[in-house]
């Protein structure tokens, strides 16, 4: 760790970077995790990578190494700049640096011709990871896999069982089978945040419950709705967001083998497309 560190340190002072807390700079200074990544990434030498948030380049250039072609997305030109020269002085000619925000970066403009899904390998910013989730994972051209680090609760979210679910999970398990990698303490960063975060792997699925647009988009509505309050049952819920009685909702809990007093967080994916079967005619 502490030879990345002092890298880091020194690269920073050289080039006069000061880590933004506002964007999320938080530079992970241990080769271990960077190795766990690159495991978990099951990278192949015809792979394309994104990486978001390449940082220093420490993990750039591994991953140029193992795959075919790395497109490193990063929001700071003043990282992407040092990143170029990192990457110029150790020869590594297979990576496509873009100084872009990656919610507004478009994967179908750099990976158009490309037949095999691409996978992302991302050191998120805490305050993105629910938009950068949506963006990438609804996209028409969706990668095959993602290796994130994230903040650790928000990866306890997504891999939650009915219980403790959330619409973040829910969202995120109708995409993919995710799973949760190890624990990343926060002294493994530098400067290192107030909370520790979490190596995720999400394998994204090749078919989902619904194959039209429509159904899918009244789906995720009707998820919006049963998550809308979490102190509420969910007949409530549903009810006030349906416009339909309680008793209505409560006797179609009933035939879908549900507890009337149910809340949103104790139902699988399995259960709400059963329910969303029963309460789509009130949805159009």
């Amino acid at each position: 760790m502490s030879n990345i560190f002092s890298r880091t340190r020194e690269l920073c002072r050289l080039y006069n970077i000061k880590p933004q807390r506002s964007l999320g700079q938080n530079f992970l200074i241990n080769k271990d995790v960077y190795e766990e990544v690159i495991k978990e990434a099951e990278l192949k030498k015809e792979d394309l990578v994104l990486e978001v948030g390449p940082g220093l380049g420490f993990l750039t250039a591994r991953l140029a190494e193992k795959s075919q072609k790395v497109i490193a997305v990063d929001l700071d030109k003043s990282i992407t700049d040092v990143l170029k020269i990192a990457l110029l002085s150790q020869d590594i000619k297979n990576v496509q640096i873009v100084n872009e925000n990656i919610l507004d970066f478009d994967s179908a403009d750099y990976f158009k011709e490309i037949e095999n899904n691409y996978k992302i390998v991302a050191n998120l910013p805490y305050g993105i990871t629910s938009r950068f989730l949506r963006k990438f994972l609804s996209h028409p051209k969706k990668p095959g896999l993602m290796v994130l680090l994230l903040q650790k609760e928000v990866a306890e979210r997504i891999v939650a069982k009915p219980g403790k679910m959330s619409i973040l999970g829910a969202s995120v398990q109708y995409y993919s089978e995710p799973e949760f990698v190890k624990v990343v303490k926060n002294d493994n960063f530098w400067p290192s945040p107030k909370v520790d975060s979490a190596i995720i792997k999400l394998k994204i699925k090749k078919f989902f419950i619904f194959k039209e647009e429509e159904e899918e988009n009244l789906f995720f509505r009707l998820l919006k709705f049963g998550f809308s309050s979490k102190r509420k049952m969910l007949k409530n819920n549903l009810s006030n967001a349906l416009k339909i009685s309680s008793l209505e909702v409560e006797k179609t809990l009933i035939e879908n083998d549900l507890d009337p007093k149910v809340r949103a967080q104790n139902l699988s994916l399995g259960d709400w497309k059963k329910l969303f079967g029963a309460f789509k005619k009130n949805m159009l």
